[in-house]
Order: C-alpha cells, then sequence, then structure tokens
C-alpha cells in the first residue's frame, strides 16, 4: 500500500509500505476513506516534534471503515464507519479516568498515530487502544463531516469547555486557521456576548466573514486597540491563542483584561517566554496544552443535530497519489486553502 512518509527533517515521501496486521488484541485496522493534513503534520516535516519517529507514515486527521478488530475490542467491529481520535489512551489510568486523556500513562498514550507509530496518510493503519480511540459515525453523517472529529475539531471543542466563557464574555480568539475556526464553532455554541477573531490574512478573514457573519474582525496590528474599544473592562473576558506565533503570544496577554483566562491552544516552533514584570498586577490565569480529545462522541451528536459544520473548511481535495502537491499548496497557504482532504 501507499504510505506517505516523514524521512528526515525537511523531507516526506509516498512510499509502498506491508498493510498493517493486528498486534495487541486491543488493536484494530481501519482502511482509511479520508484523510488530511494538519498544521501538526508540518511541525513534524519542520523538525519541530522530537519525538517524531523517522520511518513513520504521517497523519492523523482520518476517518475510515473498521476492517479487523483484535479480541479485546467491543465498542466498534468491522463494517463501523469510524473517527480516529488523534490520542491513543487506555481509559483506566488517572489521567484518562479524570479527562485528561492527553496525559495517559500507557506506553501507546498521546500523540501516538502519525508520530510515534504509522499514522494515516495511507490505505490501512492499526489503531491501538481501539476501544477508546474509534467513535462510530452516525448513519446521516458523512465522512466529509466527520472528517475533523478526532483532531482539529476536538481541539476547538476542549479549548472552549476549558476556557469557562460565559454569555456575558467578550471572547478573543487569535487566528483564523483550521484549528482556529473549528474553536470559533466550538466557541459560538456558548453564546458569549462577543466574539473578536484577529488574522493576518485578508483571504481568512473573509473567509470567517462569509461564514461567521456575526463575528468582529481585525488584524494583529489593530487588534489591541480594537479589543478594549470593543469590550467593557479594558480587554477581552477570554483569550483563546491558536496562531502559534512570538507575537501571537504576547497579543494574547496584552489583550487581555486584567483576571482574564487565556488559553493557549497552539503549538509553537520556539520557546515563548512569560514577560512577568511587564504583566504583573493583572492576574491572569494561563490554560495550556495538547488536545484531551475525550469528546468526540458528543461532537458527532452535534455535527448529527446540525449544530456543528466543518464542511466550509474543506476547500480542496487530493487522491492519495497526490499528496505531495497537497502539502505544498497547504504549507504555503495558496489558493485560499484553509484544509485539503486526501481521497483514498
Amino acid at each position: 500500500m501507499q504510505a506517505y512518509t516523514y524521512i528526515e527533517k525537511g523531507k516526506f515521501a509516498l512510499l509502498e509500505k506491508a498493510k498493517p496486521t493486528l498486534i495487541e488484541p486491543t488493536d484494530a485496522i481501519v482502511k482509511v476513506t479520508l484523510g488530511s493534513i494538519c498544521t501538526s503534520d508540518l511541525h513534524i516535516k519542520h523538525g519541530s516534534v522530537p519525538r517524531a519517529v523517522p520511518g513513520i507514515t504521517v497523519g492523523h486527521e482520518m476517518v475510515g471503515i473498521v476492517e479487523q478488530v483484535g479480541s479485546e475490542v467491543t465498542a466498534v467491529k468491522p463494517g463501523d464507519r469510524v473517527t480516529v481520535n488523534v490520542e491513543t489512551f487506555c481509559g483506566e489510568c488517572f489521567y484518562c479516568k479524570n479527562g485528561y486523556v492527553n496525559n495517559c500513562t500507557s506506553p501507546h498514550g498521546g500523540w501516538a498515530l502519525g508520530c510515534r507509530i504509522d499514522g494515516g496518510q495511507t490505505e490501512y493503519v492499526r489503531v491501538p487502544l481501539a476501544n477508546q480511540g474509534l467513535n462510530r459515525i452516525p448513519e446521516d453523517v458523512t465522512d466529509e463531516q466527520a472528517l475533523f472529529v478526532g483532531d482539529v475539531l476536538a481541539t476547538g471543542f476542549w479549548a472552549a469547555r476549558i476556557t469557562e466563557i460565559t454569555e456575558d464574555d467578550t471572547v478573543l480568539i487569535i487566528g483564523a486557521g483550521p484549528t482556529g475556526i473549528c474553536t470559533l464553532i466550538c466557541v459560538m455554541l456558548r453564546n458569549p456576548k462577543r466574539i473578536i477573531v484577529c488574522e493576518k490574512s485578508e483571504e481568512r478573514r473573509e473567509f470567517v466573514r462569509k461564514h461567521y457573519s456575526s463575528v468582529l474582525l481585525t488584524t494583529p496590528e489593530e487588534c489591541q486597540e480594537f479589543v478594549i474599544k470593543n469590550s467593557v473592562n479594558g480587554g477581552a473576558d477570554r483569550v483563546l491563542e491558536v496562531a502559534g506565533a512570538n507575537d501571537t503570544f504576547q497579543l494574547a496577554w496584552q489583550c487581555a483584561r486584567p483576571n482574564a483566562i487565556i488559553t493557549v491552544v497552539a503549538l509553537y516552533d520556539e520557546a515563548q517566554m512569560l514577560p512577568l514584570p511587564q504583566m504583573y498586577g493583572k492576574n491572569l490565569t494561563f490554560k495550556t496544552g495538547g488536545v484531551d480529545g475525550c469528546d468526540c462522541e458528543e461532537i458527532l451528536q452535534l455535527i448529527k443535530e446540525g449544530k456543528i459544520d466543518t464542511t466550509p473548511l474543506i476547500t480542496h481535495r487530493f487522491p492519495l497519489e497526490r499528496i505531495a502537491e497537497a502539502y505544498e499548496l497547504f504549507e504555503q497557504k495558496r489558493d485560499g486553502v484553509i484544509k485539503v482532504a486526501i481521497i483514498n
């Protein structure tokens, strides 16, 4: 089978690999029907994910059909259409039982697929701990509707949940890339008084303007002044930083009112600094981390009910054999790309 493979820093290649087989009784083999490219895949390519293993098949955003299950897999059966969770987790350790599945202590736990073990930019994928890692897609939900459930949509849902948003809040979202827009969709479910999106790209601001007309828009250069003008208490009550640049990390705390909550959703290429002397007295609460992707079943139900729709994010579609073209388009942010679907 064809598999898009991490060769070394700066180099991916489409290689021929053997079809995966069951290793543990908790494994499942999934035939991938639709996948996507994530910014985290680019972080691997750029060498920003030290735990990524050269030689692995990349990709962790996918849906498919269960082909085979191990003897201890009870949550799904062959023939089920499923989403695949970006997080591998056991469901039994302290962190899993408290909903922090990103910190699962299993040797297989955390971000494994497409990072430490073979992922989903291929034809078949082995999913460890499949009882937790797979969710059945409702019959009336399409593959495209479900494509982002296991990663960027779960990320946005998690971020909105931990940010403690109320209906009185002004919420600032920094970044309108794929994860930023998924975060926006999930923040909208919480009905805050006002949502401001800060995005440097005119194309992406226009995308938000077209699809989410109630949202206020600004640029990084004007953001701080704009937020103060459009908030009640001298800044945003809640800030979600989804852009992942050095200036946006600083912008997040600068735009927050005293005693605000700032949730850092982004993954950075470089270490960031908290300028504590300048921040002294703002009494800010920072929340950070990788997505705790344990809300996938609830998200699928919201999609079924028509309360979440991420299909507008799919702006381009490529077959697997042209995945290198898809990466180039996505990395260079050409042609108004938001997300690319990889079709098997």
